[in-house]
This record gives structure tokens, C-alpha cells and sequence, in this order.
């Protein structure tokens, strides 16, 4: 099933021969060679590009390792990595004259020094250059300064509920219960069966995110890993700590880790891209409120494999991806604190509202709130009063699960369908 995703390849269309290396990262399994491989691919083609002016090359494909000399098993036993020097051999031969050559490098953490061959390569002022990775070493930041600031990163997220929805049959409702479950990574839209999807989230969480980790950070097991990631699924989008976690450890995994054991860890999940932080941020105060923080999923169908679907929560699973859309249209996003001082019984009393989401981009700025249901006036006085007190005029937006025309209410709050707000890119600026 071939899912267009123009979002993504727009984003690659506008880098085109801007003489930087373009890294694509992101969770595996969410499409970054099709992205590379396929999508662009396929435009340069339409657009006129020679495909001998296309060089591709995978470093985990036997068959492109064997064009170079090297042999995918050989590479494995020897815990070795891909020879530059056969690699460099290889595509010298490839280019024959001086017009524009196109390289889509996928994997490129298996080719040794890996920086260095593609810093010769930006000297050269044919060669435009488009690479992939799973290595946390590779889609740090770290290396992206390897590039002498000439990295360019593209971040790829599993399917939006628009891209999913574009491969489902069903109507948009049904289409939003089973996108809740099951997630967006690409693989599952062609999945016809629940035990297909299930069984295909179960394994890539033990085989593939959680065993390189393990590997990657030379752990000796991911036992406590595991357990972190299932106390972090079970408490989506609730406010945590490392201190707090830790005394969780305790009660209830009976086991004892450090408060820096645990941002390690939760370091490591971030660096796999399996979760995000988002942090507090005091709306009047105008400053970052460092901890808690809250943690949300890359993926809601992973964090609800991580469960066995036994904790299925609509608003937390809602918010998670609402929170993945904002970031996906390229906002930073944090959690607004509004404080509040009253008067109780002549005593002052001050209280933290909390605001879902502030999306920033530039000087954009977007209030979000997040109600699975409003069943009555007191629930919509409660999700509007954060609002209401941040006392300045960017717009403020509340989405419902329920399918309504986006409206503005008497205070000018902006009320929407969660569903209707992520089918449309521009709902931001209804």
C-alpha cells in the first residue's frame, strides 16, 4: 500500500541542493527509507533528474553491500562496520561528469567514519545529499555539528491520523477509535487482522526498540528498562519525575534505582525516539518550570502494546495525539501553568491551572486544551478557566471528541472536533 505523505516530502522538495546534508531521523519502522527511497525518488524522477544521477544505497541490504565487496553476514559475524574506502571506491566510478547527482544513503550509521566521507562529500558541488539512521549516536545532535553546521534534519513521524486516514476504508470515526489503539506506524495499514497488529507491535518493542537500547547503551539487561517504560505507559500525560519514579520503583517493582539511573534511562528512550518530554512552562511568570514534566508516546499504539491494551484511557490517548500533531506541524510544545490567587474565608489562596498544550512557532502562539467530553457547563468552566486567566489575546482553542463545525464561543474560545482538527493542516488558523 503506498501512502503519500507530502508533508515530508515538501520538507525535503524546499532542501533541495541547499548544500547541506539532510538527515532524516525518527522512531524506526515510521518510514524513513520510503520516504527517501520511494516518495523522493519518484518526484526527482518526474521532475527531469536522470536516474543514473540517482544513487542509492542501503548499508543493511546484502544486495547493495555486495556491489562494494562486502558481505551482510560477514559484517555481522566481524561486528564490523561497512569499509569507506570500498564505499568511496564505488561511487567515484558512479560519477562521470560534472552535472548534479542525487545520493539517498540509507542506514549510514554502518559505514565506518561515516562523518568523515560525508564531510568530503559536501566539498563537492555536484553531490546533494540525503541520508537515514537508527543509531542514537548518529541522530544526536552531536553529530549533526559534525557537518560544520551544515546538518539538516528532517524529523519523520509515524503515520498523522490524516495519513492514516487516507489509507482506511471506514468513516472518521472509526477511523479515530482504531488509529487510538493501534497507532500510525506505516506497516499496520496493510495489516488486515487485530492479532496481525497486536502481534506486530508486541514485536517490535521486545526485538527491535527495546533490544538496541539494550545493545546500544551496553545495559546489562533491559528488565528495569522495561519496567521504566511500563510505569511511563501507565502514566501518560500525568505529571513525573525522576524522584518520583523512583519511589514508584520501590513500591511497586520492589526495586531500587537511582534518581540518575532513571533520567538515563529516560534518556535513552528519548534519544530512540520512543517518548517526548514536554515541559511546564508559567504563562504570567514567563519561565520554565524545569520538573515535573510529562511524558508522552512517539507512538500511542506502542504505549498501549506496552500495556497488553489492558489501560485504555480515550482522553490521555486523545491528548498524546494531539500533542504528536502540534509537534508534527513543526511547534514546540509545552504544558501552561496559569496561577491564581483568590481570596477563601479571608485567607489567600493560590492555585496552578493548567493549560493541555502552548504551541509555539516564531511568534505564533496557540492555547490548546484537551477534553475527551464535556458533559455539562461545570466541565466546560473548568476546561475554559485556564484561558480565561492567562490574561493576554493568543488565540485559545478547545478540542472535543465529539464531530462539530469549529465555533467560537462568548468568551472567543475556538471549539472544534479533535478529529476535524487533525484532518485539516490549516485548523490552527480557522
Amino acid at each position: 500500500m503506498k501512502i503519500k505523505r507530502p508533508l515530508y516530502l515538501d520538507r525535503l522538495k524546499r532542501r533541495l541542493n541547499n548544500g547541506m546534508v539532510k538527515v532524516i531521523t525518527g522512531l524506526r519502522r515510521s518510514g524513513k527509507s520510503y520516504l527517501l527511497n520511494e516518495l523522493f525518488c519518484d518526484w526527482l524522477k518526474k521532475e527531469g533528474t536522470d536516474s543514473n544521477h540517482i544513487i542509492k544505497f542501503a548499508f543493511d541490504s546484502a544486495k547493495d553491500l555486495k556491489k562494494i565487496g562486502e558481505d551482510l553476514i560477514s559484517l555481522q559475524k566481524e561486528k564490523r562496520m561497512v569499509s569507506p574506502e570500498k564505499f568511496l571506491n564505488y561511487i567515484d566510478k558512479k560519477i562521470k561528469d560534472k552535472k548534479k547527482y542525487y545520493l539517498l544513503l540509507d542506514e549510514i550509521q554502518e559505514l565506518g567514519n561515516f562523518e568523515s566521507v560525508l564531510n568530503g562529500y559536501l566539498r563537492a558541488d555536484n553531490l546533494d545529499i540525503y541520508v537515514t539512521g537508527s543509531n542514537s549516536k548518529f541522530l544526536s545532535k552531536d553529530v549533526l555539528t559534525e557537518f560544520e553546521g551544515r546538518g539538516d534534519e528532517i524529523h519523520i513521524f509515524p503515520l498523522s491520523f490524516s495519513e492514516f486516514m487516507s489509507a482506511h476504508k471506514g468513516d472518521k470515526s472509526e477511523a479515530f477509535d482504531e488509529y487510538m489503539l493501534y497507532g500510525g506506524l506505516p506497516a499496520l495499514a496493510s495489516m488486515p487482522s487485530d492479532e496481525q497488529k497486536i502481534a506486530y507491535l508486541n514485536t517490535l518493542l521486545s526485538q527491535t526498540y527495546l533490544k538496541d537500547i539494550t545493545s546500544r547503551h551496553n545495559l546489562d539487561s533491559d528488565s528495569d528498562m522495561t519496567d521504566l517504560l511500563d510505569i511511563l505507559a501507565s502514566g501518560m500525560a500525568t505529571l513525573v519525575n525522576p524522584s518520583k519514579l523512583k519511589d514508584t520503583f520501590k513500591s511497586v517493582k520492589k526495586s531500587t534505582l537511582s534518581d540518575i539511573t532513571i533520567n538515563n534511562y529516560i534518556q535513552h528512550l528519548l534519544e530512540a525516539y520512543m517518548i517526548n518530554v514536554a515541559k511546564r512552562y508559567d504563562v504570567k511568570g514567563k519561565r520554565y518550570i524545569n520538573t515535573p514534566y510529562k511524558i508522552y508516546f512517539e507512538d500511542v499504539g506502542l504505549r498501549n502494546a506496552r500495556l497488553n491494551f489492558r489501560q485504555y484511557e480515550p482522553s490521555h490517548l486523545m491528548e498524546n495525539i494531539i500533542y504528536n500533531e502540534l509537534r508534527l506541524r513543526g511547534y514546540n510544545v509545552d504544558v501552561g501553568v496559569v496561577e491564581l490567587r483568590t481570596k477563601e474565608n479571608s485567607k489567600d489562596i493560590r492555585k496552578m491551572l493548567e493549560i493541555d498544550f502552548i504551541a509555539n512557532l516564531g511568534s505564533k502562539r496557540f492555547y490548546i486544551q484537551s477534553s475527551y467530553e464535556i458533559p455539562d457547563k461545570d466541565k466546560m468552566i473548568q476546561e475554559e478557566r485556564p484561558f480565561l486567566n492567562t490574561k493576554d489575546s493568543f488565540k485559545k482553542i478547545l478540542l472535543v471528541n465529539s464531530s462539530i463545525k469549529p465555533r467560537y464561543d462568548e468568551n472567543g474560545i475556538l471549539i472544534m472536533g479533535v478529529k476535524e482538527f487533525l484532518l485539516d493542516p490549516n485548523s490552527l488558523n480557522l
